[in-house]
Order: C-alpha cells, then sequence, then structure tokens
C-alpha cells in the first residue's frame, strides 16, 4: 500500500502518493484507505477524499467522500488520522454522482461531519 511521502520541502505532495495511504481511527485502528481526492477547480483546494473502507464496520466495500478536513497526517504511522465514527458513516447524507453539484448536500455532508466547508474556509498564508 502507498505511503504519503513529501516532496523536498515536506510541506507538498503529490496526488499519486495519497491514493491509497492508510487512514486510522482514534483509537489506532486502521479504519480504510483514500482511494481518490476531489479537487475544487476553482480555487484547486482538496474538499474531499474518498475513501475506500472495504468491509470496515460491516459496510461491505464501500467509497464514502470524507470533508479533507476531517484527516489529520501523522508521521508516526505514515498515514491519517480520523475521528469519523461507525455510527457517523452510516448517518452520513446519501451519496450520489449528482452530489458534486448539490451545494446543499455539500453544507448537510460538512455539518453532519463537524468540519468547516471548504468554500468558507481560507488556505493559511493568504
Amino acid at each position: 500500500m502507498a505511503k504519503a511521502t513529501a516532496h523536498p520541502n515536506k510541506q507538498l505532495i503529490s496526488s499519486e502518493d495519497v491514493q491509497g495511504t492508510e487512514v486510522y481511527g482514534a483509537e489506532g485502528n486502521h479504519v480504510g484507505e483514500i482511494d481518490h481526492l476531489i479537487i475544487d477547480k476553482m480555487s484547486g483546494r482538496v474538499a474531499y477524499a474518498v475513501m475506500s473502507f472495504g468491509g470496515f464496520m460491516g459496510l461491505g466495500h464501500s467509497h464514502y467522500p470524507i470533508p479533507w478536513s476531517a484527516l489529520t497526517y501523522d508521521k508516526s504511522v505514515g498515514g491519517f488520522r480520523t475521528g469519523i465514527t461507525e455510527k457517523m458513516l452510516k448517518d452520513a447524507p446519501e451519496f450520489s454522482d449528482d452530489s458534486w453539484t448539490d451545494r446543499d448536500w455539500e453544507t448537510r455532508t460538512h455539518q453532519h461531519y463537524r468540519t468547516p466547508a471548504y468554500w468558507e474556509t481560507r488556505a493559511s498564508g493568504m
């Protein structure tokens, strides 16, 4: 499985390196891995990590869009940590291919995961 590797300045990472990176829950248990990223075309900011949970918590092999701000990179495990619980995943707003153009779905998703909406926050250093 891929590990997220930093570029020489240690602040940037290739999207290729993020794909397959492990994600761990609050108790340190492996919960899944990142399948791909969703990037806002206008701002260039990562909005969501689509995670593969492959049987995690009885959910079967499923992909869930998780707000990028719900993940924190942890060098000690070479992966991301999240506070997302089984209940949060199961109760998340239903996703469909049309959801990407539905700001109401996005708003409900960010509220559900208790994360700031990517379009309402400013990137640091700006």
